[in-house]
């Protein structure tokens, strides 16, 4: 068995609505599915989502799609049990995904950034079967392969990027600090919540990143 870290990035045009709803809020960062399934055509899954409730429920009630949810919210987010029809561009990549030996494994990372961040762990031939058959406007870049089963760390998103290079230009990491997190917030044209939700998830990402490289390395 191999396994197998893939990035899938939506064109534009091809951002399935709710994903999309995503990208533009100001006030969510991202969504982590930690698990789900689908039968015949509708998707049950339960997340946590980095961002505001209110904001992410009012895309849902905009959606003809979503047939029921429940959020539970928390200090860093919210937890959402969702269930929708997946539609025929949903089906696609479910397909593509759906080999008879591969397995999805969680957590799913959805990205404000049109990206979606997987493992999957199968018969190498049924992994190139993935690669092969995504649908038309989806890019699938393979983050790395492993002979081993193991599943990837948690990456930095776009906008978590643009976070911490946003503090960094102001002088927020300065020493001694040169801006507030009340700057931050202000450049990026959001809530100092979110702000600080940003910047706090974008260092713990980014300090992981660079350990997983350093053990690697030795």
């Amino acid at each position: 068995m191999k396994s197998m870290g893939i990035e899938l990035e939506y064109a534009l045009e091809a951002l399935p609505p709710l994903h999309a709803g995503i990208c533009e809020s100001p006030d969510i960062d991202r969504e982590i599915i930690v698990g789900g399934r689908a039968i015949d055509g509708i998707e049950t899954i339960t997340s946590f989502v980095y961002g505001d409730s209110e904001a992410y429920a009012s895309l849902l009630e905009d959606l003809e799609a979503v047939r029921e949810y429940d959020i539970t919210t928390t200090d860093d987010g919210f937890f959402c049990y969702l269930r929708r029809d997946l539609g025929a561009d949903g089906l696609s990549l479910l397909n593509a995904l759906a080999q008879e030996t591969v397995v999805v494994v969680p957590p799913i990372e959805v990205g404000s950034d049109r990206t979606i961040r997987l493992t999957l762990v199968g018969h190498p031939s049924a992994l190139t079967t993935v690669v092969e058959e995504v649908p038309d406007g989806i890019r699938l870049d393979v983050q790395w392969v492993s002979d081993e089963v193991t599943v990837s760390g948690p990456a930095v998103t776009e906008r978590q990027t643009a976070a911490l290079r946003t503090a960094r230009d102001v002088g927020y990491y300065e020493i001694p600090r040169e801006a507030g997190i009340e700057t931050v917030a202000a450049e990026l044209d959001c809530a100092v919540s979110t702000a600080s939700e940003l910047l706090r998830r974008g260092e713990a990402n980014a300090v992981e990143r660079a350990l997983e490289g350093d053990r690697s390395s030795r």
